[in-house]
């Protein structure tokens, strides 16, 4: 973790210091370059659609579903009717109302199309509210249909074979008894941790498989859940929701009644465990986010010292490293989804502890 760290802050410092107009530099016809700073933001944001080749200056993308509640209902359409724009310029004109999109947002055009800004570069116009199926979103289907068909083949297995499992049971049935007996128990205990087993197998495998899925470059995967941190902010509240729930006396006691805290210093505990419930979830939201946004960050800008140092010299040295952040990307896919399922199980366990008695 030390070494990935440092690759990522020499990496952030070159983006920093060098010049961003690396793509087109230097080239006939004085082409204007291309901002490498945006180019790291579109990939590691969402995005409408998939992005899958560019051939003869054009870009070749599969869209995807817009779905708008607006003023007037309802309104759907395919991504494409946008022209790959996303400075909002193109207009689309659906049930007699006019949309655009910018840094793929979608807000509802001016009279005059486009967007308005502020004087601090923020957009002005309203916005429709949008449930539309994103890279992000489609990717968390893809994932969550995946995990059906594993674990109902897994399930099939089990009730047609009786004997030791095979294939795909006999390689994710370790997986499962490690975070049963290496997570769940010792954390939980053994009195209460079956009720909790579902939630914690869940969020281990739609973390592991969601952050696997993102390192596969192209369609129909590309998308990572897991650098949204609504998508982590999200597992982040369902962990809090279940330890609020389970919360035994023991467990209040402990934050609204601490033992052995003298009366002048009781209001500050008091107000300091409080805290310590958001904390936590607020933590594990952050955590998952930003180790998986920083590997992103780290692999799109060694591949982009090629072009910010203009010499081909550069690149056996940057793919070199890139590949090791790679093998670094598959062990933190695994390590998050065992550190977010390893807290929210130690969470729980303090909700549902009973007091000792001595």
């Amino acid at each position: 973790m030390i070494v990935r760290n440092f690759i990522q802050y020499i990496c952030l410092l070159a983006l920093l210091l060098l010049p961003l107009k690396g793509f087109s530099e230097g080239t006939e016809g004085g082409e204007k370059g291309t901002d490498l700073t945006e180019v790291v933001n579109s990939h590691i944001g969402d995005a409408h659609e998939f992005h899958l080749f560019e051939k003869d200056g054009h870009s070749y993308s599969m869209p995807l579903p817009v779905i708008l509640w607006t003023d007037k209902g309802l309104v759907c359409f395919l991504s494409n009717a946008f022209h790959h724009d996303n400075a909002g310029k193109v207009v689309v004109e659906r049930d007699g109302q006019r949309f655009v999109r910018y840094n793929e947002w979608i807000y509802y055009a001016n009279a005059d199309g486009g967007v308005r800004l502020d004087s601090k570069g923020g957009v002005t116009n309203a916005r429709p509210l949008n449930f539309s199926i994103t890279k992000n979103v489609f990717t968390m289907l893809l994932v969550s249909v995946l995990l059906v068909l594993i674990f109902t083949s897994m399930a099939r297995s089990y009730k047609n074979n009786t004997r030791a499992p095979k294939g795909l049971a006999g390689f994710l049935e370790p997986v499962i008894l490690f975070v049963r007996d290496d997570i769940a128990v010792p954390n939980i205990g053994e009195k209460y941790y079956g009720r909790y087993m579902p939630y914690l197998l869940t969020i281990f495998f739609l973390i592991l498989l969601g952050n696997l899925v993102g390192l596969i470059p192209f369609f129909p995967f590309a998308g990572t859940m897991t650098n949204n941190i609504y998508f982590t902010g999200l597992l982040a509240v369902f962990t809090l929701v279940i330890t609020l729930v389970s919360g035994r006396k023991h467990y209040w006691r402990e934050i609204f009644a601490p033992p052995g805290v003298p009366l002048w210093i009781y209001p500050i505990m008091v107000l300091v465990e409080i805290m310590g419930i958001f904390t936590k979830p607020f933590a594990l939201m952050i955590r998952l986010f930003a180790n998986i946004t920083a590997g992103h960050i780290i692999v799109i800008s060694l591949i982009s010292l090629i072009f910010i140092f203009g010499s081909i010299w550069v690149s056996p040295v940057s793919v070199l490293f890139t590949l090791f952040i790679d093998l670094l990307e598959l062990l933190v896919a695994v390590l998050q989804a065992y550190v977010f399922t390893l807290l929210s199980a130690l969470y729980i366990g303090q909700a549902v502890v009973e007091e000792e008695h001595h």
